[in-house]
């Protein structure tokens, strides 16, 4: 239980960087911590759920694997700001590209196969 906590409170403190961060992801660790918390103190991932903005996004998510319509075009969105970065920032390097473009493609994958509400 303490171990759920633990990383709960970490995944949490990560995430609230993003709120004074805006290139920082907030939600996906909230998501985190509020799943670490389910499994330790409730209380806790009540509070997240209550957050106003990210807070039904996340429950929603977290208890019904269900992304809201705007946090799609969000992540999708940023996904591809990010492979432009990283294409921009590592043109001499196709290797690394092609992994980076990979890894967000799944990614993309993923958000693109859940639920939508």
């Amino acid at each position: 239980m303490w171990l759920w906590r633990s990383i709960g409170v970490i995944a949490f403190i990560i995430g609230a960087i993003g709120i004074v961060l805006p290139i920082w992801p907030t939600t996906v660790f909230w998501i985190v911590s509020a799943l670490c918390f389910a499994k330790s103190d409730p209380t806790w991932r009540d509070w997240i759920y209550k957050r106003p903005g990210l807070g039904p996004a996340i429950e929603s998510f977290a208890e019904r694997g269900v992304l809201q319509r705007t946090s799609k075009v969000a992540a999708l969105a940023g996904m591809g700001i990010a492979l432009i970065g990283m294409s921009v920032a590592f043109w001499s390097r196709p290797r690394i590209i092609i992994i980076g473009a990979s890894i967000l493609g799944a990614g993309c994958l993923y958000v693109l196969t859940r639920p939508t509400e």
